[in-house]
């Protein structure tokens, strides 16, 4: 049942898209991917098995990003600039995104459930991935400076960062940070 797993929790995020959580209809989600309901119940038991599912798929698809972004051959640093930037624009475009990494969910939202990683575990993951993708002795400080300046965005929104402005603050805090 994969592909109707897949068409169904396309389904559930066009149906977020357009409404608040609680106002989705399970009969509607089955509908809109071309399944019956037994089969939606059978895949996920219920709508908060849904809800989880697909709070679980956008996590899983932001690090996607997260690792694309970190495949590139640029430099490191362009690399973590590109990371920043990533994650405002993905927090920024999904607010599935934006509770998974601020941890602050509101009623138009499924809730996450215990599978789907908490702000401090997302962002560690990231920190991760970025120091395993960078060469050795670029360490996980200049990683995790990269992660922490782009929740802050994030967290604390501002007008969208000008081309390069988060890598102009990247550097400066690198070289505050003792030339990292």
């Amino acid at each position: 049942m994969p592909a109707a797993r897949e068409s169904l929790l396309e389904a559930a995020g066009a149906a977020l898209s357009a409404r608040p959580w609680p106002q989705v209809r399970m009969v509607d989600v089955a509908a809109a991917a071309g399944v019956s309901r037994q089969t939606l119940y059978n895949e996920f038991g219920g709508k908060a098995g849904l809800g989880r599912a697909l709070v679980r798929r956008e996590a899983d698809r932001y690090l996607d990003g997260v690792d694309r972004v970190l495949s590139a051959p640029d430099r490191a640093a362009e690399r973590l600039a590109a990371l920043a930037e990533w994650t405002v624009r993905a927090a920024r475009a999904q607010p599935l995104v934006r509770a998974l990494l601020t941890g602050a969910w509101d009623a138009g939202l499924p809730a996450a459930g215990r599978r789907a990683p908490g702000p401090g575990e997302l962002a560690r993951a990231v920190r991760d991935r970025a120091a395993a993708a960078l060469t050795p002795g670029e360490g996980p400080q200049r990683c995790e400076l990269a992660v922490r300046l782009a929740l802050s965005y994030v967290i604390a929104p501002a007008e969208e960062p000008g081309p390069g402005e988060l890598r102009r603050l990247l550097s400066a805090q690198t070289r505050t940070a003792g030339g990292r």
